[in-house]
């Protein structure tokens, strides 16, 4: 039914808009020059809490599995994503991550033979366009090793959600999402000792709440409601919510830090959010239902099974 998937959508883009106040996050309550640092953080006791509370471990293939989606998901994506922001401004890094819904209809195209339409392709260019209006500024430097680590973090996450959709775990969806985020975690725990190093302080009390919310918010809830919304809906129609990231990001930024907002950054705002309508229209208004003239009856037929 149309008002289920409605609904089905609306608690998926509650995980994008929640990676979207993470800007804010980090920069107002987490100490600074330690992205990998906040990232083991956000992935690593969340997953260790889901698998503790479900109490499931992976059985068979999924052991490798799952560490393969971790890694895709959460411990690449992480790693690569805060090399990109580290070397780029903020908008470059985020207009070609807006490239990931493109890649992900490719990809869905090719592993799982989802049909790749013409308004998939236009709302995917039009998300770009709209996400470069509203962050990118005119005067952003680029950076080649930036530049390959952004468009390298929207290839493997978007590798990720198409193999968590065509690997189907049997176990709940808070068991596997745990299983992803402790092993995104434990691939991330080295990278982060040997780059950053140990902490040189104690987290104070609003480090702790940042991490926390980070943990609970934006790991452990985000991602199931992500990894449902993966399940129940397809990989493109889900990976277009992510737009909503930058958005939630630029709003806050305008509402609570200040920043400008002018009259470019409403119109991509505008641009992004009819890309993202576009694209869930392209399932949410279903034709008439498909009927079949009966064939003229046999003699003494076998009954249909379903």
């Amino acid at each position: 039914m149309l008002s289920n998937r409605v609904g089905i959508l609306l608690l998926t883009a509650l995980a994008p808009a929640v990676w979207g106040t993470t800007y804010l996050v980090t920069t107002e309550l987490l100490p600074p020059g330690r992205p990998l640092l906040a990232a083991v953080v956000r992935a690593l006791p969340a997953g260790l809490a889901l698998v503790a509370v479900t109490r499931r471990l992976p059985q068979g293939v999924w052991w490798w599995r799952a560490l393969v989606l971790g890694a895709l998901n959460i411990g690449g994506f992480f790693a690569l994503l805060f090399v990109a922001a580290y070397r780029l401004p903020g908008g470059v890094a985020a207009t070609v991550g807006a490239i990931q819904p493109l890649l992900v209809a490719l990809l869905s195209a090719g592993l799982l033979g989802e049909r790749l339409s013409p308004r998939t392709l236009i709302a995917a260019v039009a998300g770009v366009a709209g996400v470069s209006l509203l962050v990118l500024r005119a005067e952003a430097r680029l950076d080649a090793l930036g530049v390959a680590a952004a468009v390298g973090g929207a290839v493997v996450m978007a590798a990720g959600i198409v193999l968590s959709k065509r690997w189907v775990s049997p176990a709940p969806l808070l068991a596997t999402t745990g299983w992803q985020l402790v092993a995104g975690g434990l691939l991330l725990l080295p990278v982060a000792l040997f780059a950053e190093g140990l902490p040189p302080a104690a987290p104070t009390a609003a480090n702790l709440a940042g991490y926390a919310y980070l943990a609970v918010i934006g790991s452990a809830l985000a991602y199931s409601l992500w990894f449902r919304g993966i399940r129940l809906l397809s990989p493109t129609d889900a990976t277009f919510l992510g737009l909503l990231s930058p958005l939630v990001a630029t709003a806050l930024g305008w509402l609570i830090l200040d920043q400008e907002l002018g009259v470019v950054q409403g119109f991509g705002a505008l641009v992004v959010l009819v890309s993202l309508v576009v694209a869930q229209l392209r399932r949410g208004t279903p034709g008439p239902a498909r009927t079949e003239r009966p064939a003229p009856k046999a003699p003494d037929p076998e009954p249909a099974t379903r």
